[in-house]
C-alpha cells in the first residue's frame, strides 16, 4: 500500500525546516508566565496571505502520495490531514481534492490526522509551521493535495502499464479502478504495492474545471457517522492505562500570582493523588475528574493582585475615552478627512462599543501527557502542532524531536486553541514536570474555567466621524479604533504590528474597499493584564459592524438606496459589487415589509472571501427576532458547496448569541459569567432561516471558516433600524438604550 510510514523521495523540494535547535524556533520569544510566545501564525485576511491567495496560492509544496496517501489492499483511500478538523469539515474538503484528481470513488473516502511533523506538514501559509487558522486551509492546500492525488494516480497508472505491458496512454481510470481495452482491470488495492515503487511526478498534470466529477459537488462529509454515532473520538474521550486528571485553582484575576496555598483539605478528599504549584496556578491531580474538581473547591490558595488588572467593565471603557481625546496612531490617510467633514452638508458623530468575548467552543481545553523514556506523548486537539511541540519540550527541558503529539479532532475552537504561548498546553506540560511520574495525566477545563479563563476577543471602541455632501456623496470620514492589540509585545509583533498600529485592530477600516476620498483611521493600543486572542473573524468581527453600519446611516442621510450608494462607492472592486447585488436579488431587496418588521443588509470581505448578507427582523417592543438570513459568498471555486453552506450557516449560528445578548464583563477585575447561564449559545428555537447562495467565480478558494461572522450583526442593525427607526451601533444589541 502507499504509506506515509516510510521514508520519502529525497529527489522531492521541501520546504526548509527550522533544524534540530529550539532556539531557532523561539527566536525572539517573550516569555509569559514561562510560557514561550512564538511567532507562528498570521491570519489570512485582507492583507498580502489574502492578496497571495488571490494571485493563485502558495507553492504546491510536497505532494508525495507516500506523505500523504495509504491505499489498503481493500482499496480504501486514506488520506493524512495536515489540517486541524474542529468542525469546519476541511476532512472532507481536502479527501475531495484528492479524490478529484485521483479518480477514486468518493465510497472508498477514508481520513486520519497526520502527524505532528512540521517539516512535511507545513501550512504553506506559514511557512515552515504546521498550524491551522485564518481560513487558510483549503486556500494554501488546493494546489497541493491536487497534486497528491494526480501524483498517485499517474503512479497506479504506471505500475499497472509495467504489469500490463500496454502503453500508459492507453489505461483508463474511474472510481478507483484501472482498466484497459483488453479488458484487464485492477483496483487501487490491487496495484498500490507496486506503485510505490514508481518515481513521483516532478509536476503531475491537473484536470481542468470541465473535467471534475467532484469538485463542486455536494458529497456527504467523511466525519459526519462518527460523529452522530458517538463513535469519534475527542481528547475528552481519551482514556489511557492509570491515567489521572488534573484541574488547575487559577487566580480569580488577570495577572494575580500565587502568594501561597494550603494543600492539607484537598490532599483530604478521597482520590486526590497530589496538588503541585505551576506557573499559572495551582493544580490538583487526582483518579477521576470529580475529585480533582472537589479537591479544588478545598484548596485555600492567597493571591498576590499587585500587578492585577482590579477595573471594571465600565471603568475600562471610560479609560478608552479618555484616551480617545488625544491623537492616536495613522493608520491609514486618504485626502483631508477633516476638511471634508468641516465642508460637508450634513455630519454625524458615533460611537460604538464591543465587550471582550469568549469562544465558549463545545469541547473545552483538555489534553492528555504521559512522560517516557524516549520524551513526552501528548493526545490532544492540537491546532498549532508546531507551537505545541516547541512549548513542551522547552517546558519539559527535551528536544522537540522527543514529543509525540497524537492529534484529535476537537469540538470546536473558533481561535481558542491556536493561542500564541499555547497556553493549554504550557499547562499540561508544567503539571507532568511538576508531579515528576510517568503516569498518563489528562488536565481538563471546566465550562466554568473556560468562560472565566481569559484570553477573549478584546474589548473596543470605535468613535466616527463623518458627512455627506449636498449631493449625495461621502465628504470625509474620520475613524478612531481603540483595543487592546493581541500582538504587541508578542515575538509576532514585528509581524503584524507596523509603526505600533496592530493590523489585526484595523483590518477591515483601513482597507476598506469604499472609495472614499477623504478617509482617516487612527489606532490607540490601551493596556490591560486581561489575556485577548484572536477571535473567529479577528478584528473583522467589530470593523465590519462598524464600517456597514456607518455606510447605512450615511446613505440615509443621503437620502439615498442603501444598495446604490454602497455600488457606487465599490466601483473599483467588481467581486463586491457582484456579491451586493447578488445578496440583493435574492434577499428581496426593496420589497416593502410590515409594520414591525425590516430588512438590512451589509457587505465585508475579509480572508480573501466577499460576502453579502441581508437580515429580515420582527420588532416587538425591545424584543429582535431575527427571521430570515441570505447570504451571497464569493469564496472563488467551490470545493464542496454543502460546506460552504454549512459554514455561513454555522458563522449565523455563532455569531447571533454575540449580537444579541452575550458579554464578558468584569467586576473590579472578576469575571461576572461563570457558564452557559450567563454566556449562552444560539438555541435551535432562534435560529433564522438562513439561505446562501454562492457565486460561480473562476479563481482558487479563499476563506470561508470566518467570513460570514461580520456580516450578521449590520445586516440584522441595519434591518432594525428600517424596522423601527432606532439606530443600533453597540454589540450586544439593547433596544432598551436606544432613544
Amino acid at each position: 500500500m502507499l504509506r506515509t510510514d516510510l521514508p520519502v523521495n529525497p529527489l522531492m523540494p521541501r520546504p526548509a525546516t527550522r533544524g534540530a535547535s529550539r532556539r531557532d524556533f523561539l527566536k525572539g520569544a517573550a516569555t509569559v508566565t514561562g510560557a514561550f510566545v512564538l511567532a507562528t501564525f498570521v491570519p489570512l485576511g485582507r492583507g498580502p496571505l489574502a492578496q497571495e491567495a488571490a494571485a493563485g496560492g502558495p507553492p504546491a509544496g510536497i505532494f508525495e502520495p507516500n506523505v500523504f496517501l495509504k491505499i489498503a489492499p481493500d482499496n480504501t483511500v486514506t488520506v493524512l490531514i495536515k489540517h486541524f478538523e474542529m468542525g469546519q469539515g476541511i476532512t472532507t474538503g481536502l479527501s475531495t481534492l484528492v479524490a478529484e484528481e485521483l479518480d477514486a470513488d468518493w465510497g472508498q473516502m477514508r481520513y486520519e490526522m497526520a502527524p505532528a511533523n512540521p517539516a512535511l506538514y507545513a501550512n504553506l501559509f506559514f511557512g515552515t509551521y504546521m498550524g491551522t487558522g485564518g481560513s487558510t486551509s483549503t486556500a494554501n492546500s488546493w494546489t497541493q493535495m491536487r497534486k497528491v492525488g494526480a501524483a498517485a494516480r499517474a503512479m497506479l497508472v504506471a505500475a499497472a502499464a509495467k504489469q500490463w505491458n500496454v502503453p500508459a496512454g492507453e489505461i483508463t481510470v474511474a472510481k478507483g479502478t484501472l482498466t484497459h481495452a483488453s479488458g484487464k482491470t485492477a483496483t487501487f488495492g490491487d496495484l498500490a504495492g507496486a506503485a510505490m515503487a514508481e518515481a513521483v511526478p516532478a509536476d503531475p498534470a491537473l484536470k481542468t474545471p470541465d473535467q471534475w466529477t467532484l469538485i463542486g459537488t455536494r458529497l456527504p462529509r467523511l466525519d459526519s457517522f462518527a460523529k452522530t454515532n458517538g463513535t469519534a473520538v475527542y481528547g475528552l474521550d481519551i482514556r489511557r492505562p492509570g491515567m489521572l486528571v488534573a484541574v488547575i485553582r487559577r487566580p480569580d484575576r488577570f495577572g494575580g500570582i500565587v502568594k501561597s496555598f494550603d494543600a492539607t483539605a484537598a490532599k483530604a478528599v478521597a482520590g486526590v493523588v497530589d496538588v503541585v504549584q505551576i506557573p499559572t496556578g495551582v493544580a490538583v491531580i487526582a483518579k477521576d475528574t470529580w475529585s480533582a474538581m472537589k479537591g479544588r473547591e478545598a484548596l485555600t490558595v492567597e493571591w498576590d493582585d499587585a500587578k492585577a488588572e482590579t477595573r471594571s467593565t465600565d471603568a475600562i471603557f471610560a479609560s478608552y475615552r479618555e484616551e480617545l481625546k488625544k491623537t492616536g496612531l495613522p493608520a491609514d490617510t486618504r485626502g483631508d478627512a477633516a476638511a471634508g467633514i468641516a465642508g460637508a452638508a450634513k455630519t454625524t458623530t458615533a460611537e460604538f462599543t464591543f465587550p471582550y468575548l469568549a469562544h465558549a467552543p463545545m469541547e473545552p481545553m483538555n489534553g492528555v501527557i504521559q512522560l517516557t523514556d524516549e520524551g513526552a506523548e501528548i493526545w490532544s486537539g492540537s491546532q498549532f502542532p508546531s507551537i505545541d511541540l516547541y512549548v513542551t519540550s522547552a517546558v519539559l527541558g527535551i528536544k522537540p524531536e522527543q514529543v509525540k503529539i497524537n492529534i484529535l479532532i476537537s469540538g470546536g475552537s473558533f481561535g481558542r486553541r491556536a493561542v500564541p504561548n499555547a497556553d493549554w498546553t504550557f499547562e499540561l506540560a508544567a503539571v507532568a514536570k511538576a508531579f515528576g511520574r510517568r503516569d498518563p495525566v489528562q488536565l481538563v477545563w471546566t465550562r466554568e474555567d473556560d468562560i472565566k479563563g481569559g484570553y477573549y476577543r478584546p474589548m473596543f471602541l470605535h468613535a466616527v466621524e463623518a458627512g455627506v455632501t449636498a449631493d449625495g456623496k461621502i465628504a470625509g470620514w474620520r475613524h478612531k479604533v481603540i483595543g487592546k492589540s493581541i500582538f504587541l509585545g508578542t515575538a509576532m509583533e514585528q509581524m503584524v504590528v507596523h509603526d505600533g498600529v496592530d493590523d489585526t485592530s484595523v483590518e477591515g477600516v483601513k482597507d476598506s474597499p469604499y472609495k472614499i476620498p477623504h478617509f482617516a483611521v487612527e489606532a490607540y493600543n490601551p493596556t490591560s493584564e486581561v489575556p485577548v486572542l484572536w477571535w473567529r473573524s479577528v478584528g473583522n468581527t467589530h470593523t465590519a459592524q462598524v464600517m456597514e453600519t456607518m455606510m447605512d446611516e450615511l446613505a440615509t442621510m443621503a437620502g439615498r438606496d442603501a444598495v446604490e450608494f454602497r455600488l457606487e462607492l465599490l466601483s473599483e472592486h467588481p467581486r463586491m459589487a457582484d456579491v451586493l447585488k447578488l445578496a440583493a436579488e435574492k434577499g428581496d431587496w426593496g420589497k416593502p415589509m410590515p409594520a414591525g418588521k425590516g430588512r438590512g443588509i451589509a457587505v465585508h470581505e475579509s480572508f480573501g472571501t466577499r460576502v453579502a448578507m441581508v437580515a429580515e427582523v420582527t420588532v416587538d417592543g425591545a424584543d429582535i427576532k431575527v427571521d430570515r438570513i441570505v447570504a451571497a459568498v464569493d469564496c472563488g471555486i467551490a470545493v464542496n458547496p454543502d460546506i460552504i453552506a454549512a459554514q455561513v450557516e454555522g458563522s449565523v449560528g455563532f455569531a447571533l448569541s454575540s449580537v444579541l445578548r452575550n458579554a464578558i464583563t468584569l467586576t473590579d477585575g472578576i469575571v461576572d459569567q461563570s457558564n452557559f447561564d450567563g454566556f449562552e449559545p444560539t438555541r435551535m428555537s432562534e435560529m433564522p432561516k438562513v439561505e446562501v447562495h454562492i457565486a460561480k467565480v473562476d479563481a482558487p478558494p479563499s476563506g470561508i471558516g470566518e467570513p460570514a461572522v461580520p456580516l450578521l450583526a449590520p445586516a440584522i442593525g441595519n434591518a432594525v433600524f428600517q424596522a423601527t427607526g432606532k439606530r443600533l451601533r453597540s454589540l450586544p444589541f439593547d433596544l432598551g438604550t436606544v432613544g
